[in-house]
C-alpha cells in the first residue's frame, strides 16, 4: 500500500468537516438503511455491507443504540425511508479524478447538483466507469498512535494474523488494508483486541495522484469538495488529488 496517502490528503479534511457540521452519524445512519434494505438484511452475520457500515459507525464513535435503532428502522414495518446508492465519476481541475457516492431520495436532484459542482469548479461530470478503473476497492482501517502506546510489532502482527493484506505505519498513524470481503472480519478481530478506530470503511484507493499546485486549481478543488461533502445526499468523495 505505499505511497496511499488518502487519509492525510483526503479523510482528515473530510472527518474535520463532517465533525463541524455535526453530520456524520445522520449520514451513517443512512448508509445502515439502504445497507440493510440493499445488502440482505439486518443480521450483520448475513449482510457484509451491514457489517461495513456498522463498522464505520463505531469508528465514528455512534452509540450501539443509535446503531440498534437504525437498523430496527430500516427492517421495521412502514418504514418511510427511500434512499438508494448512486455513484458519479468525473474530473476537477487539471483532470483530478473524483468519484461521488452519494444515498439519496431524489435521483434527480443529487444528479444536477453534482453537475453543477464540477462545471463550477472546473471540472465536468463524466460517465460510468470514466476515473473508477483507476482506483482499488479497499477496507481502510485508521489507527491512532500518536501518543506511542502501541506496540508497533505487536499491531503489525495482529493486524496480518486477522487477515488484513498490509499495514502502513507514518507519523503516529496505522493504515491497515484489506479486501473488501475481509473488512468486517478485521475489522472485528482488531475491536475485540481493543484497539481504537479514527476510521474504518470501503474506501476507493487511488492507484497513482495528481499533485496540485496551482493557487487557483487548489481554491477550485477544496470549494468543490466542500460543496459536496455539505450535502445531504453525499456520503463519500474519493479524489486522486494531493495538494
Amino acid at each position: 500500500m505505499a505511497g496511499h496517502s488518502k487519509w492525510k490528503n483526503i479523510q482528515r479534511t473530510k472527518g474535520a468537516q463532517d465533525a463541524k457540521r455535526g453530520k456524520v452519524f445522520t449520514k451513517i445512519a443512512r448508509e445502515i438503511i439502504v445497507a440493510v434494505k440493499e445488502g440482505g438484511g439486518g443480521d450483520p452475520a448475513k449482510n457484509s455491507r451491514l457489517a461495513a457500515a456498522i463498522a464505520k459507525a463505531k469508528a465514528a464513535n455512534m452509540p450501539n443504540d443509535n446503531i440498534k435503532r437504525t437498523i430496527e428502522r430500516a427492517i421495521g414495518a412502514g418504514s418511510g425511508d427511500s434512499y438508494e446508492s448512486v455513484t458519479y465519476e468525473g474530473y476537477g481541475p487539471r483532470g483530478v479524478a473524483v468519484i461521488v457516492e452519494a444515498m439519496t431520495d431524489n435521483r434527480n436532484r443529487i444528479a444536477a447538483e453534482v453537475r453543477l459542482w464540477f462545471d463550477k469548479y472546473g471540472g465536468n461530470l463524466g460517465t460510468t466507469g470514466c476515473v473508477s478503473w483507476s482506483f482499488d476497492r479497499k477496507g481502510i482501517i485508521i489507527i491512532d498512535n500518536e501518543e506511542g502506546n502501541l506496540d508497533e510489532d505487536s499491531v503489525f502482527n495482529d493486524a496480518l494474523e486477522s487477515g488484513a493484506d498490509d499495514i502502513e505505519i507514518d507519523d503516529g498513524i496505522f493504515e491497515i488494508s484489506t479486501t473488501p470481503e475481509a473488512f468486517s472480519t478485521v475489522s472485528g478481530v482488531l475491536e475485540s483486541l481493543r484497539y481504537n478506530f479514527l476510521s474504518a470503511q470501503i474506501e476507493m484507493v487511488p492507484q497513482t495522484y495528481v499533485t496540485l499546485d496551482d493557487p487557483t486549481d487548489i481554491k477550485n478543488m477544496e470549494k468543490m469538495l466542500e460543496l459536496m461533502e455539505d450535502s445531504d445526499d453525499v456520503q463519500d468523495v474519493w479524489h486522486n488529488a494531493v495538494f
